[in-house]
């Protein structure tokens, strides 16, 4: 069989893109497998940023930047076309053509453009519950949803230390910031009391996020605070095995309803940090609910306050943070990348 694989945001690899490219690369071990992306120069470093193998993938022509009528002739030969939308929809001509959505675009009703341009998609696939709620009220359709891949097998618990993590890209301006400051604000009341206890915060930064990043580490002055810019892959994987505690604030201060998009979509290093046994606490809101059951594998908040509270009962609670731990290594299990490989594998092949 033959597939075709488009991204409009393929130079920014991010999450859309990891979902993506390793569809992609799994199908292509037995299948010709063609990306979309005029500059083919870009297929080494993103195989690098992404840990994922696309040897076997092509990089061809983008035929989306073409006239309709040379798109049309260029998809003769593919069996399948697999498009990740930035909020459109492009038109496909494909026997078979799958529409995913990562984000939870939040538009009052849809054209009648693109309700003809639907009709050519059998599928259109959120990455969790989160994301479809919206999409399907945008576009009035009944999506499925498969949640990303997640290699949890690389990811081993290890001997834990006083040590809080945050895993997220710096920058104050993207779709959905991290929040990376209120997290230090409430580390450096909870310091007060959590004495021998570290923060460390990693993550990926650009050339235009540096403002942020010195904000951050002048606010981490005197403190056990650690900033990790860029940190390869297999040193975070070390930092989710020695973690005890993960946070996560994406969203935090914002209206989930009205702003959708400001929220954490699903919550891939939340996963992570399960798989390395470190107990979440994470906001209760957007894609991080269905990753976190409270009490049960991890705990939420949604106040400063809580934040603060729920951490100082986990430090003050050996036990409870064995206990939560271990639920979080099984509860991660639940988005391993081969359950990924095989719900794709039942739509597609």
């Amino acid at each position: 069989m033959k597939f075709g694989f488009y991204s409009p945001y393929l130079d920014t690899f991010g999450g859309g893109e990891r979902y993506m490219l390793s569809l992609a690369s799994h199908l292509a071990q037995n299948h010709l497998v063609d990306i979309f992306w005029d500059d083919v120069n870009i297929k080494p470093p993103l195989a690098r940023f992404l840990k994922i193998d696309l040897t076997k993938t092509r990089f061809v022509k983008n035929i989306f930047a073409e006239s309709l009528a040379k798109r049309a002739f260029a998809m003769l030969g593919y069996n399948l076309i697999f498009v990740l939308s930035d909020g459109s929809i492009p038109s496909t001509f494909a026997p078979k053509n799958i529409l995913h959505f990562q984000v939870p675009f939040n538009f009052q009703g849809t054209s009648l453009s693109n309700k003809l341009k639907l009709k050519r998609y059998n599928y259109v696939v959120c990455n969790s519950n989160f994301t479809k709620k919206f999409i399907d009220k945008s576009f009035n359709v009944n999506s499925i949803v498969i949640y990303p891949p997640v290699d949890i097998q690389s990811i081993k618990p290890g001997k834990k230390e006083n040590l809080i993590i945050s895993v997220g890209r710096f920058s104050a301006h993207q779709l959905h910031p991290k929040k990376q400051e209120v997290l230090i604000e409430i580390f450096k009341e909870l310091s007060k009391k959590a004495k021998g206890w570290r923060l460390v915060l990693a993550g990926q930064a650009k050339k235009e996020d540096e403002k942020y990043l010195r904000q951050l580490k002048k606010a981490c002055r005197g403190f056990a605070i650690r900033i990790e810019e860029n940190m390869p892959i297999e040193e975070l994987g070390k930092l989710y095995s020695q973690a005890s505690i993960y946070w996560h604030a994406t969203g935090f201060g914002e209206d989930e309803l009205k702003n959708p998009e400001k929220m954490e979509h699903f919550g891939i290093s939340t996963v992570e940090a399960q798989a390395g046994g470190a107990v979440p606490v994470v906001i209760d809101k957007g894609g991080q609910k269905e990753i976190v059951q409270e009490g049960k594998n991890g705990l939420l908040w949604t106040t400063k306050a809580q934040l603060y509270e729920q951490t100082l009962r986990l430090i003050n609670s050996p036990d409870l943070i064995e206990k939560l731990s271990l639920a979080a290594i099984r509860n991660s299990k639940r988005f391993d990348q081969e359950k990924f490989f095989r719900k794709y594998g039942e739509i597609i092949l």
